[in-house]
């Protein structure tokens, strides 16, 4: 399916909800917007309120499926978690979803109430012929048979319709169980071809019905039959669709799935919607299959259910603005790890690109050093001009530490720009795609908007806050409970986030990550930034040694 702009090709696609859920009953949750119009909720969080609501719980919140608001049924009013600011909701009951124009009344449903006009279609039409037998002849009598009233006792010796899969109805004497594709074979009938499936199959989305298909009756190209099935109920449909497409993946026809719809790419959704539409053209079966859905939260979990992680003291820290203990004077930090060279080498200084044997070419502010004087840091031995070195941790976060330009040694104990803010860790009783032996840690930060620092690209100016709080997740093994620990040593050193300019949406002054990389989706991997992820959890103790965080360094400082 798609649709035309202006010459462009979109996909578009059809949901289908239970009709037991909010949508389909026709429920809608609204909130009310800054202009006093009403704006309604996404349909998954609309069907988690009303499901709340069913269950005469007085509030709910919507942090586990990433949104931070509550929901008081009391008052009908939205809750902001972070501000407090309230919103009205309301509950409406008017809107059907999908919107439809009416049912049809019993007596043009299917099947068609008994009387004259059928008695005399009936004698028109003469000896009565064998059924078809096609998978779209078949199904039709399934689902006309379940949505039929019970038929009168006379006519209950006809013999039972073939069944798509699901719930069976009660077998009767000499029936055969269902093949693989869901559709019953007649008493002694050997299982259908890998041709006759596919050609029926080809039937079955095409709408070519075989000659004699009544499905499609000559001269009417169809229409009839897909007159009737609009006349069925939903649920109905749904059990149509699904069969058919049963029938299409059992018999082994040529699928397009369509994927990522939801994307940001327009190129695989618009390539496999062309591709659909070529092989139908050409009378080619396509099977256009359901998108795989995005999975950023965990099912909703009781306090009850929520464990402390052992070895791991406490379920939550708070950072401050409290930096490093810093040195007297940029000279003394340096000096601590620092080698004076009296010879220096006949190379450049990667620093200022100047040689070595020549004063830096540095020409910011001038420190108290002498412009010629060289070192050698003490464990990397990479050279530059001391002048050089001052000046670099000058335009840095001065505190106390040094990584070496060349090799990103880290001399002493860094530390970062992270905003104040509070992080949460437990364990909840669920486990991650690839690690289906363990729990699962989750961890959630907390950082509100703010006014940067003296250490901030802008000090004084506001800096905004987006996502939060925002929710990762580690396996809890013994690996996963290692990287939490390090997590934690690098968030009371400040190095998780820092204050700059977003890459995914381009806003300056906001907070960001630090290149220490978290996996944000709980069931799905659509991003990048979920499970199953092999690697994982090696790339992130790498990042964090990176960062100068490891098992010594974080023993030394526990210390």
């Amino acid at each position: 399916m798609a649709q035309e702009l202006n010459g462009t090709l979109r996909p578009v696609r059809r949901n289908y909800y239970d009709p037991a859920s909010a949508p389909g009953k026709g429920v809608v949750w609204e909130w009310e917007n800054d202009h006093g119009s009403w704006t309604p909720y996404d349909m998954d969080v609309g069907i988690t309120i009303q499901h709340a609501f069913e269950k005469q719980r007085p509030w709910i919140d919507l942090s586990p499926i990433g949104f931070g608001y509550v929901i008081d049924f009391g008052t009908m009013g939205q809750i902001n978690r972070q501000t407090q600011r309230q919103r009205r909701v309301r509950r409406r009951l008017d809107l059907v979803y999908p919107l439809v124009t009416g049912a049809a009344s019993r007596a043009t449903s299917w099947p068609a109430a008994p009387g004259a006009a059928a008695a005399a279609a009936a004698a028109a039409a003469g000896p009565r012929a064998p059924p078809c037998s096609c998978p779209q002849c078949v199904l039709v009598r399934s689902v006309k048979a379940a949505a039929a009233p019970p038929a009168p006792a006379a006519h209950r010796s006809a013999a039972p319709p073939a069944a798509v899969k699901g719930p069976p109805p009660p077998a009767g004497p000499g029936a055969t169980p269902p093949d693989s594709t869901g559709v019953g074979r007649g008493p002694g009938k050997p299982a259908p071809s890998s041709q006759a499936i596919r050609r029926q199959a080809s039937c079955v989305v095409s709408g070519a019905a075989p000659a004699g298909c009544p499905a499609s009756p000559p001269g009417a190209n169809g229409k009839a039959g897909r007159a009737a099935l609009a006349t069925l109920n939903r649920t109905s449909l749904q059990r149509l669709a699904l069969a058919q497409s049963r029938v299409l993946i059992a018999s082994g026809v040529p699928t397009v799935p369509v994927k990522n719809l939801s994307g940001s790419s327009p190129v695989n959704p618009a390539l496999a919607g062309i591709t659909g539409i070529l092989m139908s053209a050409a009378g080619l079966p396509v099977c256009l299959t359901r998108p795989p859905k995005l999975v950023l939260h965990p099912p909703p979990v009781s306090k009850s259910e929520i464990k402390s992680i052992p070895g791991v003291s406490n379920t939550s820290r708070k950072t401050t603005k409290k930096q490093a203990k810093k040195g007297k004077t940029p000279e003394e930090v340096l000096k601590k790890y620092l080698q004076k060279v009296r010879h220096p080498p006949d190379e450049d200084c990667t620093i200022c690109m100047e040689r070595l044997t020549a004063p830096s070419g540095y020409k910011g502010p001038q420190p108290t050093v002498k412009p010629d004087l060289v070192g050698k840091l003490s464990r990397c031995s990479h050279v530059y001009h001391v002048y050089c070195l001052v000046a670099m941790y000058n335009n840095g976060n001065k505190d106390g530490s040094l990584q070496c330009p060349t090799c990103k040694t880290i001399y002493g104990v860094k530390t970062g720009t992270q905003p104040p803010g509070k992080m949460e860790y437990h364990i909840i009783p669920h486990s991650l795609p690839g690690h289906p032996d363990c729990r699962t840690i989750r961890i959630i930060y907390s950082i509100p908007p703010g006014i940067q620092g003296p250490e901030h690209p802008n000090p004084g100016k506001s800096f905004s806050a987006r996502g939060f709080p925002r929710h990762c997740y580690l396996p809890d093994s013994e690996k996963g409970r290692k990287v939490l620990k390090l997590l934690l040593v690098a968030w009371d050193r400040r190095l998780i986030f820092a204050i700059g300019t977003s890459s995914t949406t381009g806003e300056s002054d906001t907070v960001i990550w630090n290149e220490v990389h978290h996996k944000t989706e709980f069931g799905s991997n659509l991003t990048g930034h979920g499970y199953p992820d092999a690697n994982y959890l090696d790339n992130v103790l790498a990042e964090l040694a990176a960062q100068g965080i490891s098992e010594d360094s974080a023993a030394q400082e526990k210390d």
